[in-house]
């Protein structure tokens, strides 16, 4: 293993922004990885594991110790019953893995199509779209422990899943390298379609697994949300905010300037999902609106975009404008979905985290 000193990381995050780490190295086993934590722990400098870059906001001073690179690879299909066990490892690309358990007749993934990064980080923040969660097919997700050094297999029921939230994004922050996740799919089970906008896409065509992944990447690159080198609006980690829950009297007040009632979807028990794309058009930013460099999707109201140049001091201040904009105009705080490295004990960033 030899880490390089001073490398950039926007070309690693979706962002394309943020400064370099200090040292970076890319690992493809447990061994090396456990090799490049040592190091790392002997020159007692911090260590940030970096899978995808999809959902990550890196600070303009960078990564003051090592990055790794984790980008191991494999996947593994096993029948278990009536269902089959998908092994993945925590470098496999993410939409890769998607379309290739589509292919195969699989259900359980479909409806996460489209989206970038890679295998380890959808438990960490328990992805979902369209009406589905890693956590509902997630049998175990097997990891390192960074203390003890120990791979250990932890199970879907004990990873803590919630709304964009699991135990590794909360109770157990930093303290766990995903290494493989393991799916239990439907073989021959019908797509999950629940969605309007995915429902008017298949415009009363049979829902099929093939058909339901090519809508949704349909729907999502005409909202920005499919990465595209050419296209500045895919700049972004996608969903900037998370949808806010709120109790059914509170929804009862949330009413736009023409009196129409926000819409809403059902969530827990007494909860309802307000989506965060209708607060933040409500509170004066609409796709396309810009701050010099940075700016709102011209596609989607929920991405921020990079459009060229910009600095993560930049985004986190626009970011933090629209935060306030829609708690004075409906007293709902939102939460930033991505996560923000090398910020320190920044005020906006912690404002932004919730």
């Amino acid at each position: 293993m030899s880490p390089t000193e001073h490398v950039a990381l926007a070309p690693y995050c979706t962002l394309r922004l943020g400064g370099p780490a200090h040292w970076f190295v890319r690992v493809e086993t447990i061994e090396q990885l456990r090799t490049a934590l040592a190091w790392s722990t002997d020159r007692k400098l911090d260590p940030l594991v970096l899978g995808g870059g999809s959902n990550l906001v890196v600070a303009d001073a960078g990564w003051p110790g090592l990055v790794v690179q984790f980008a191991s690879r494999g996947v593994e299909y096993r029948d278990d019953g009536e269902l089959t066990r998908v092994t993945a490892a925590a470098g496999e690309p993410w939409d890769a893995l998607v379309a290739a358990t589509v292919e195969r007749g699989l259900a359980g993934l479909e409806c996460l199509s489209g989206i970038p990064g890679c295998v380890g980080g959808t438990p960490i923040q328990n992805v979902g779209a369209y009406g589905q969660e890693v956590a509902e097919v997630i049998e175990s997700v097997t990891v390192l422990d960074r203390g003890s050094g120990r791979v250990q297999r932890i199970s879907g029921a004990e990873c803590g899943f919630g709304y964009r939230q699991s135990r590794f994004k909360h109770a157990d922050a930093g303290r766990f390298v995903v290494l493989e996740v393991a799916f239990l799919l439907r073989p021959g089970g019908e797509p999950t379609l629940h969605y309007p906008d995915l429902i008017a896409e298949l415009g009363g065509a049979t829902p099929t697994l093939t058909g339901t992944r090519a809508a949704v990447l349909a729907v999502r690159k005409r909202k920005g949300m499919v990465l595209d080198d050419t296209d500045p609006d895919t700049r972004s980690v996608g969903s900037f905010f998370m949808n806010p829950l709120v109790a059914a009297a509170e929804h009862a007040l949330l009413r736009d300037d023409a009196g129409q009632p926000a819409p809403s979807f059902a969530a827990s028990p007494g909860r309802l999902k307000v989506p965060a794309a209708w607060l933040i058009e409500r509170a004066g930013f609409k796709k396309g609106h810009a701050r010099g460099p940075v700016g709102i999707s011209t596609k989607h109201p929920l991405a921020i975009v990079n459009r060229g140049g910009a600095t993560a001091h930049e985004l986190v201040a626009f970011a933090r404008a629209i935060q306030r904009a829609v708690t004075d105009r409906f007293g709902i705080t939102l939460r930033a979905e991505p996560e923000f490295v090398g910020f320190g004990t920044d005020a906006d960033v912690a404002a932004l985290r919730g």
